[in-house]
């Protein structure tokens, strides 16, 4: 049985003769050992199987300085801050000095960036995924914007101060318009109609919107939806008309459209009474093929 070669042993310096260079990697190199004054508490032993994601890599084919951390006779210290936590082995540089310890902590931060990544797109859906406007604005004044030309035969007198409000908000851009409808000679409306543009920002409206206009009727009896194609991505007309054969009553219509996540309407109504017997309303076929031209154009208009 051989014996083992002995260790080197450490040279022993000329009193008054400077140290020799180290390869510990910070300043004070030769600083005292543990349990001499002023240096730190004595490290904890390291667990087995168990490797400090923060430990200071051991330069290979450098030694370091007796009394150093990873010096001889002393464990290896993990970092005075950093967690105790079972993080796989990173393999050493193949090099020693700073070029090896750059490389491979550009490694390893390569990997937890790439990671950080996956999990963001997992969790969020992924960078850039965000509403679908179709180029459609919703502008301070949307009086100025609303076409309504398709029934000025029917009321001539323009509305001199057609009503108009605004939201602005991360969420949701939504305007409002409301316009009085006179016939020739009216004092007052004779009909209203107005116009609501929302953008959605934050979520999809679509599922909401085709419940609650598809099935209108099943919420209010009485009242008629259609289906409308060449409009929007869905449209759907909700109609009611008690005005047949009769001196009073009301006739109601409004033209829902969706197109991606923003929804827009244009509503028609008016109400007659035994005092209005000479103002004969047009007929409810009249104004739907009022609203889908009219809501065509400012669509249109509504875009960039």
């Amino acid at each position: 049985m051989s014996t083992p070669p002995t260790p080197p042993q450490e040279p022993e310096q000329p009193s008054g003769a400077p140290a020799p260079p180290s390869a510990y990697p910070y300043p004070n190199p030769q600083s005292p050992g543990p349990g001499a004054a002023g240096s730190f508490p004595p490290p904890a032993a390291p667990v087995p199987g168990r490797q400090d994601f923060y430990a200071t890599p051991t330069l290979v084919g450098q030694p370091s300085p007796p009394g150093a951390p990873g010096g001889p006779g002393q464990p290896v210290v993990g970092h005075p801050y950093g967690p105790q936590g079972p993080y796989p082995a990173v393999p050493p540089p193949s090099g020693g000095g700073g070029t090896g310890r750059a490389v491979l902590w550009a490694v390893v931060g390569a990997v937890v960036a790439s990671a950080a990544w996956a999990a963001g797109v997992f969790l969020i859906g992924g960078k850039g995924a965000g509403a679908d406007l179709r180029g459609y604005t919703a502008p301070a004044n949307l009086c100025s914007s609303t076409d309504y030309s398709s029934f000025e035969t029917e009321y001539p007198d323009n509305d001199g101060s057609p009503t108009h409000n605004s939201l602005k908000e991360t969420a949701l851009d939504e305007s409002y318009c409301s316009i009085n409808l006179k016939k020739t000679g009216s004092g007052y409306a004779d009909a209203y109609l107005s116009t609501q543009v929302d953008l959605h920002k934050k979520s999809d409206p679509g599922p909401e919107f085709t419940a609650m206009w598809k099935n209108y009727q099943e919420r209010y009896p009485g009242y008629d939806v259609e289906t409308v194609e060449d409009i929007g991505e869905e449209a759907y007309l909700v109609s009611e008309d008690t005005t047949s054969g009769s001196t009073s009553g009301s006739l109601y219509a409004t033209l829902a459209v969706r197109d991606g996540w923003t929804t827009y309407t244009m509503s028609y109504s008016t109400y007659l009474s035994s005092y209005d017997e000479d103002k004969d309303p047009p007929s409810l076929e009249q104004v739907t093929d009022w609203l889908k031209a009219d809501s065509k154009t400012t669509l249109d208009q509504l875009k960039d």
